[in-house]
Order: structure tokens, then sequence, then C-alpha cells
């Protein structure tokens, strides 16, 4: 073992700029950080080449007096902590004192800085952490930091660096998650001269959220506003039926401060429990204030990891507030069908009528030459009457002729039925009604009224009646269906397709000996899962009669677009659209749009998890993705022609027994077992 040595001071403050600068978005973050300790409103950040040759960062904050510049690039010199006590309640981004030090051993750094009690700003220049250059400038209040060359002198660190687009995502990862925290803060992004993000400022956690991750995104939200034991939590989850089949959606936001944790995460999956799909997570953005001094962000140089003092309260606030939001939020219950349920706000037949009314106030107008409508709306609401019908009833009559509109209502008919039946005898008296102008609105509207009445139902809380009748006719059309659904008939005696069973199982009876059930999902899914291997998705593919656009976190975006021939290899068609946003052109057989969707973001969320793996194993987690999804589901109700081509297929090919997952295809029961257990042998 060698003398122990005292490390050069240059050495040394390589070495401690590789616990804070670890790739040009760790240098992003932390100058963005102090912008906004130096309580800037409006922070523009521009990079070039993913940031290792160009990266700006300028403020409008309180600057720097010329005075403490070069102290500032001390390390371990900052205006945040100055004496023990102020570690156990840090309320800055900020406060070691390292990221200035770090930045500019490893870099070509500029400063130009103006306070407003100066007169003239002030350029520094430093690189490799020696001084270059120290001057007046002309500058508005405020910090600019311009960094180039990033890593110029450390040519082993700048080899771990990733492709241009791939550090220039992870910067715009970045940014992101800032935008969030802060939406009183003008967030200006701009990569490669293109202005990629632009937040309002205006200090609405919505109008960022917009500003970061698009319309849908937002559209889609539901606020969280609780506050228990001293910690509040603010924000907006997604709705149930927005949840999706990973996490990389959640945001959590620690006193303003980006973190990843558990404790939060796990309150939000317990909160959603009942409310969202298993194996599928709520999106979220929530910002979680806790007093300071019960947190240490004080664990490690990135500063995104904390410690509680006490887990629970911030576990019970956070699960709270998200269960209060699922059911203040969630609107999936006004479509459930319940006799128990009180009466609606809003009548769907009165609303028809009023429709009506006033479309037939419009037609009068149009022709001054009729006599005006007169209609007496009964009290009584009929009680087996469906408003859809009628609408295309009238429209059926209107197509034929144009009718008259001048109809008196008795006091002991319904309007819509006594309307109906006056436009049909209106309709065969030949030369009855002859407008002046050429009026025929109510063809083409019959179907806007239609979903003005589900909307305003649906907006309402109305839940439709279900009569005697709609059930019958239901009843009807089920027995008409089975009647003419035609019968199968078995090509050879050695296999006889006997029926499914719980909607779920296929019974089939093969050479007089044998009864086989198959699981129709599972069987299926293997053979998508076959075809897709052999024909590495060319050959079941189709193209998308419109593309679907796709929203991701720019991590699992940076994954799509450096894995692109992957996605085109498992049957998907996929573009950049940019700002976090991909294209889906093409996309396997039988994926209905919403699978596609969430098959692109679990994809994408496995290519940013696995990134060591070998490209078969890639691969092959797709296929079984994608089979998966495609095959046909348990429940689902199938054709006979479809159970019996699964399997026949698996007739075919012996060598099928499992599903992707290992689960088994089909079950055999001997005819001498079956005729054991009734006592036959």
């Amino acid at each position: 073992m060698g003398r122990i040595n005292v490390l050069d001071k240059h050495v040394a403050e390589l070495i401690a700029a590789g616990e804070v600068v670890e790739r040009p978005s760790s240098v992003i973050k932390e100058l963005v950080e102090n912008s906004i300790d130096a309580g800037a409103t409006a922070v523009t950040v521009e990079i070039k080449n993913g940031g290792t040759t160009f990266m700006r960062v300028t403020d409008n904050g309180c600057g720097i007096m010329r005075e403490d510049i070069k102290i500032a690039f001390l390390r371990h010199a900052t205006s945040k902590v100055k004496v023990e006590n102020d570690l156990d309640s840090i309320a800055t981004l900020g406060f070691r004192g390292e990221a200035l030090a770090s930045i500019s051993a490893v870099s070509h750094l500029e400063l130009i800085t103006k306070s407003s009690d100066e007169s003239v700003g002030t350029r520094y220049v430093i690189a490799g952490g020696e001084e270059v250059s120290f001057d007046d400038a002309g500058c508005p209040d405020g910090t600019t930091f311009i960094i180039r060359d990033l890593f110029y002198n450390i040519p082993a660190r700048m080899k771990f660096l990733k492709t241009d687009v791939g550090e220039g995502n992870a910067v715009s990862n970045v940014i992101d998650k800032i935008a969030l925290s802060h939406p009183e803060v003008s967030i200006t992004y701009i990569k490669d001269s293109k202005q990629m993000l632009k937040t309002a400022g205006d200090g609405k956690l919505l109008s960022a959220i917009y500003s970061v991750y698009g319309r849908d995104f937002a559209s889609g939200l539901i606020p969280v506003d609780y506050e228990l034991n001293g910690v509040s939590v603010k924000g907006y989850l997604s709705k149930p039926q927005n949840a999706r089949p990973n996490r990389n959606m959640q945001n959590f936001f620690i006193n303003g401060r980006f973190v990843k944790s558990r404790t939060a995460m796990a309150a939000v999956e317990e909160a959603c429990k009942g409310s969202v799909m298993v194996g599928k997570f709520a999106s979220c953005v929530l910002n979680i204030s806790i007093a300071f001094e019960a947190v240490d962000v004080n664990v490690h140089p990135s500063k995104i990891e904390v410690r509680f003092v006490n887990e629970r309260p911030v576990f019970d606030a956070v699960y709270h507030g998200v269960k209060s939001a699922l059911l203040s939020g969630d609107t999936r219950k006004n479509a459930v069908l319940s006799q128990n349920k009180p009466a609606p706000k809003v009548n769907p037949f009165e609303l028809a009528q009023k429709v009506f009314r006033e479309r037939d106030e419009v037609l009068n107008s149009a022709n001054p030459n009729t006599e005006p409508t007169i209609i007496k709306a009964e009290s009584v609401k009929p009680k087996a009457l469906d408003p859809f019908s009628l609408l295309d009833e009238r429209a059926e009559v209107v197509k034929e002729k144009p009718i008259s509109f001048v109809t008196k209502v008795s006091d002991s008919s319904n309007p819509l039925d006594v309307y109906s039946k006056n436009a049909i005898k209106s309709n065969t008296l030949e030369n009855s009604f002859k407008p002046k102008t050429n009026i025929n609105i109510f063809v083409d509207e019959v179907e806007e009224v239609k979903e003005l009445i589900i909307e305003k139902t649906e907006s309402e809380a109305v839940e439709p009646t279900i009569t005697k009748d709609v059930v019958s006719a239901v009843k009807q059309q089920s027995i008409k269906a089975e009647k003419i659904k035609p019968l199968i008939e078995n090509d050879t005696d050695t296999f006889r397709y006997i029926g499914e069973a719980f909607k779920t199982y296929i019974i089939i009876e093969k050479n007089n000996k044998e009864l086989i059930l198959i699981d129709k999902h599972a069987a299926h899914e293997r053979i998508i899962y076959e075809r897709l291997k052999a024909e590495k998705g060319s050959g079941y593919s189709q193209m998308l009669l419109e593309p679907i656009a796709v929203t991701l976190n720019k991590i699992d975006y940076n994954s799509v677009i450096n894995n692109i021939d992957v996605f085109l290899e498992a049957g998907f068609e996929v573009e950049d659209f940019g700002n976090g946003m991909i294209l889906v052109r093409s996309a396997p057989q039988y994926l209905e749009n919403e699978d596609i969707e969430q098959t692109v973001i679990e994809m994408s969320g496995y290519l940013t998890e696995n990134k060591s793996d070998i490209r078969t194993e890639q691969m092959d987690w797709i296929y079984h993705n994608v089979s998966c999804r495609a095959a046909i589901k348990a429940g689902n109700i199938s054709t006979d022609r479809e159970l019996i081509d699964i399997a026949r297929q698996l007739e075919k090919d012996d060598s099928l027994r499992y599903c992707p997952h290992g689960r088994p295809l089909c079950i055999v029961l001997s005819k001498y077992e079956i005729e054991k257990q009734f006592g036959r042998v």
C-alpha cells in the first residue's frame, strides 16, 4: 500500500464536481434553482447539442453583488446557510454552496450579473476553476450564466454522456419538473434555437400542466386540495378512466422541490384502490407543504431524495386528499343505472320538448305567413316513452316531405306523440303546406338533438329509466339473434365443438374419448404471439385511419425516439411529434385505440427501465404485451366461428401448450375419468 498523500486542489475539485455535475441536466437544475432562490419571476434556459457545448440560464432575480462574485465560486460558499441551526429548517432549493464551484471546474463559464443597487453590471469568466477575466458590463438587473464545453478537461467523463438527443431530453425533463413545482415563475425553454416550452407564470398550476403535458392530459384531471395535521396537499389527479400502465407520470413536490417519495406514491395507490383498475396507476401533480423542520433534504447531492421525521402524517394527508378528490371528481357514477337513486334533476323528455319548441319557433319566424304553433305540455311524464325513437320518427317524416308546423295539441296528449301523429297526417295531404322558404334543418340536426339530450342528462347526473318496454325489446332482439345465428357443422367426427362455458372456456369433444377445455384468451394470445415472432410485426400491422397522439414524460419519450426500429419490428409505426409527444400511424391488428395508446406507454416505460436488456429480450417482452392486449378477452362474447378457429389452430400445432405468461392453454378430461365420476366404470 502506497503512502497517503493530500490531493491537489484541482484534482479534489474535479472529484467533488462529479458528485454534483453528472450531465448537462444537472447543471441546468442547479442554475435554475439558484435563479428561483434569487427571487426571479422569469427564467430563460437555452441549450445546444444537448447542453454539451452550450447552456445559458438568464433570470431577472436580485443578481450578485460585485464583491461577492468571486466568493460565490469558492467551495461551500453560500448565502442560504449561516449557522448550524439553519440546516434544520432549509427553505431554499439550494444551500450547500457547491454548484458554482463544481460547474466552473469542468467547463468554460461566463457570468454576467447586476444587482438593483449597482449602476453597472459585471462580467466574470472562469475556465477549469481558474479565473480568466473580471470586467464591467452593461446588462439589466439579474443574472446570466453561459456554460460552454462541459467536461472539456475530463474526457473520461465525457464519454459517458448520451447522444445529444438523449441529453437534451434529460434537460427537458428537468425543466418540466421545475415548471410544475413553481407555476409562479415564467419558464422559457429553447432547444437548438427552437422554443420548446413557455409557461405563463401566473401562479396557476393547471396552466403549467397545460404547458408541459398538453391539453389532453390537462383536461383529464380533477383538483386535489386537502390539509391534515399540518400537512397540506394541493394539485391535480387524473380521472380513474385516464389511468396509465406505469407510474412515470406521477409528480410529487415537497415544499416546491421535486422529489421521489415512496411514501406519497404508496398513499396515492392505496387511495385509488377500488377506483382505478388493477395494474394501472393514476397520474398526478401534487404539491405537499410541510414544516421545513419536519423534512430533511440533505440526504443526497442531487436533493431528489428526502427523509421525513414522521412519514405517517404525510401518508395520511396524501391518502385522504386523493380519496376526497376521487369521491367528488369521479363522474362515472352518473352513467350507472340504479333504481334506488333519487329522482333525476332534469327530465330528458321535457328537455326534448323544449328543444322541439325552440326549433318550431325558429321555423315559424322564418315563415311569417304561418300561424303560431300552440303547444300545451302535460305536466305528467309518460311512463314508457323513448324520446330518441320519436326523434328518429320525426326525422323520417321530414325527409319525405316538408310538413306543416301549425299544430294544435290537445290537453290529454303528450306533445311529442301528438306532434308525430300530426306530422304523419299532414304529410299524407297533397299540397297541404308549401313554404316560401326551403327549411330542412330538422333532418340534419336530429342527431345533434340526441347528443344534446345525452350530454345534458350526463352533466346533470340524470339516470334514464329502464321501462318494461325497453327490457322486452332487448329480449326480443336477443331471441331474434339466436334464431338467425347459423348452425356450425363440424367437418369431421373426431373434432366436435360443444360450446362455451362462462364466456371463457371453449368445450371440444375429440375422438369421442376426450373432453377439452380451452382458455380462449390464453390460446388466442399464444397464437398472436407466434405470428408476431414469425412475421416480426410486418404482416400483422395495419395503417390507422387517424394517427394517435401519445403524451409521455421526456425520459420515456427519449426511449421511444431511440428505439423506433424496435417499435416497427413489433408492428408499430411511430414518429416524433415533438415536445414529449409521438404519433402512432400503424399498429398490430385487433388493438383498439385505447389499447394502442396504453401499449405504447407500457413499451416506453419498459425500455426506460430495462435499457441494458439485449434486443431479443426486449422484443420478447413487447410481443408478450402486444399479444395479450390484442387477444380476445375472457368474459367477452365471442362467435362460434371464432372459437372453433382458435381450437382448430391449436389442433394443427401440438407444440402450443402454454400462453406467453406460462399458463396452460387447455385441460383434457378423458371419457374414462368422467364416467368414473358418475360410477359407470
